[in-house]
């Protein structure tokens, strides 16, 4: 059976614009009533898995899935898109985001009214109205007046908690399977489509540590550098409509198919390419800049016309497949242009409408008003399918409902810089002071780095100009500064056999301990002898204890961990550490 239903038109409508109040009326309006008609044929026995949607254009596509989730019908969601589109990820970024900037007041106003913390927008309002600072200050001010604020207030503590010591992999993990629960809070609003896009994001997470590696800002920036497809397969979806293009179709089958967008004008799908391909016998093809429809010359005109007429058949053979879907049932319809008295020509919608006249279709009342026309085929109809006898039915095991117990883990590589850090405590983010004296440190550890294999005559010279021009750093008193700093230390023949050739300067060390504890991390200095090995750390802050015993104890717990892994690496070679404390300068050996 084929049925033609009416192109939809907008007529009155007094209700609010909802929540898609920037899209237009007519396609908001006509996606529910799409959607409405395929919840009564669901409620008339068809099952969802029998539905297929079918759209020339990916355009309303997100708006009819939207709708059908409203009507509670099982849907499989969109075949392909951007893995930064679903919902489930963008507020999955927003963790992210919070936890590298939280001051961004938009993204957290998002991440607030998103499924993982749950307020409505009058809870929003509630924080932040008439408040003074961020929308982060305001709620850790009032974190005990509700239990919505305080449970929110716990949630983006141990986003923070996470942020300077997780990878982007770890962190959406406990994101998602730790104390937030965030995969079932997502699932149960945006339901079973949310899963896919979820665990593309965790795959993508795992592929940047693996290729590219680096924190949660340069994981973000990563993301949005790229444009990663998330492509369900044909046949993922079970007992759900599936929504999808036509091209996406191809091989497909079900026994309903709704192509739901053939009114839209094959001349505004996708809109030109900027470049012509001219065909040269010799040379082969030339790319051509195409030209405004005033400036069109022959032979452009051959070439352009030839390139229209190809889109054309192409746009017809797409008719071809999204018709032959339907095992048993085929409807018809779209939407009516906003602007314009009629379809558009070659449009869809008009070829059915000849083909079935030339068959002399029957008038039907469609289901938004208005008639249609319907097609009654010959016997095309399978035979009905022999009952499938399932196995017995069996009781309920009980843990088929309770939460999954926690995996056992792989011992977690341990960076001993963060062995003095409490995970329990909310540390606020850095002020001035402080990430001016991280530069400063970052930068004179580049120095060090670069300088002992310049000439000591050349090492003032070398180390200005990188300051300028590689790290940017403009103020000459700065620069002079720095340069003084590095040099003090480099210079010092005290320190000579830690500058010399045989010292390796930010070696990385991995080791298991005795009691399964992983230790990963790099050392500023590392001399490896016959008999012998020296570990030097740097200290770059102003204050330089007098002795060990005014050396801060989260200084000692970091060398003693560097010490145990290489006594792990260098089982018969004695291991040392000191802490060179380069305001001094001064080096202080510790009991390793």
């Amino acid at each position: 059976r084929v049925e033609l239903w009416p192109a939809f038109q907008l007529g009155e409508y007094d209700g609010d614009e909802g929540e898609e109040g920037w899209m237009p009326d007519r396609d908001r309006l006509y996606a529910r009533h799409l959607a409405e008609q395929v919840a009564r044929l669901t409620e008339d026995g068809t099952p969802p898995g029998d539905i297929l949607i079918l759209l020339r254009s990916r355009q309303l596509a997100p708006l009819i899935v939207a709708r059908l989730y409203e009507e509670k019908v099982p849907v499989a969601g969109v075949d392909r898109l951007l893995l930064s589109e679903p919902l489930a990820v963008r507020d999955l970024l927003a963790t992210l985001r919070f936890a590298s900037q939280p001051l961004d007041e938009l993204n957290l106003a998002c991440l607030f009214v998103s499924p993982l913390i749950g307020w409505d927008h009058d809870l929003l309002h509630t924080l932040a109205f008439r408040r003074r600072g961020s929308l982060w200050d305001s709620l850790r001010a009032r974190r005990d007046e509700n239990e919505e604020f305080a449970e929110a207030h716990r949630i983006l503590s141990r986003l923070l908690s996470m942020a300077d010591f997780e990878t982007p992999a770890r962190f959406l993990e406990e994101v998602l399977s730790g104390s937030i629960q965030g995969r079932r809070k997502l699932t149960a609003r945006l339901g079973d489509e949310a899963l896919d896009p979820i665990d593309e994001l965790m795959l993508s997470a795992i592929e940047f540590e693996r290729s590219e590696g680096g924190g949660i800002d340069v994981f973000l920036d990563w993301l949005e550098r790229g444009e990663m497809i998330v492509k369900r397969e044909a046949g993922e979806a079970g007992d759900a409509v599936r929504v999808m293009t036509v091209h996406g179709a191809k091989g497909l089958e079900a026994p309903i198919v709704i192509l739901a967008d053939a009114t839209v004008n094959p001349k505004q799908l996708g809109g030109p390419e900027s470049q012509l391909i001219f065909p040269l016998k010799d040379t082969g093809p030339l790319p051509l800049v195409r030209p405004r429809k005033p400036e069109r010359v022959a032979p452009y005109d051959e070439i352009m016309a030839l390139m229209e007429e190809s889109d054309l058949q192409e746009h017809w053979r797409l008719l071809y497949v999204a018709l032959t879907r339907a095992a048993e049932r085929l409807i018809v319809t779209g939407t009516f242009p906003a602007r314009g008295k009629e379809l558009p020509a070659d449009c869809w919608w008009n070829a059915v409408e000849r083909a079935l006249q030339a068959q002399g279709a029957a008038k039907i009342r469609a289901p938004w008003g208005g008639e249609g026309l319907a097609h009654e085929g010959g016997s095309g109809r399978r035979g009905r399918k022999a009952e499938i006898v399932g196995p017995p039915a069996v009781d309920r095991p009980d843990w088929l409902d309770k939460p999954a117990p926690q995996e056992a883990r792989p011992p977690r590589p341990l960076s001993p810089s963060a062995l003095d850090v409490d995970e329990n405590v909310t540390y606020p983010p850095p002020g001035p002071a402080q990430q001016e004296a991280a530069r400063r440190g970052s930068l004179l550890h580049s120095l060090f780095e670069r300088l002992p294999g310049v000439g000591p005559e050349r090492r003032r010279e070398v180390a200005d100009r990188w300051l300028e021009k590689s790290a940017g750093i403009a103020d000459a008193p700065i620069r002079e500064d720095l340069v003084n700093a590095a040099l003090r230390v480099i210079d010092d023949p005290a320190f000579a056999d830690l500058f010399g050739p045989e010292a390796l300067a930010e070696a990385p060390i991995a080791a298991t301990l005795a009691d399964g504890r992983v230790i990963a991390g790099t050392v500023d200095r590392l001399l490896v002898r016959e008999n012998n090995v020296e570990l030097v750390d740097f200290k770059t802050g102003r204050l330089v204890p007098e002795s060990v015993t005014q050396v801060p104890r989260a200084h000692l717990r970091q060398m003693e961990a560097y010490a145990a892994a290489l006594r792990v690496i260098f089982p018969e070679r004695e291991v040392s550490a000191a802490l060179l404390y380069t305001s001094g300068p001064r080096l202080i050996a510790l009991d390793a």
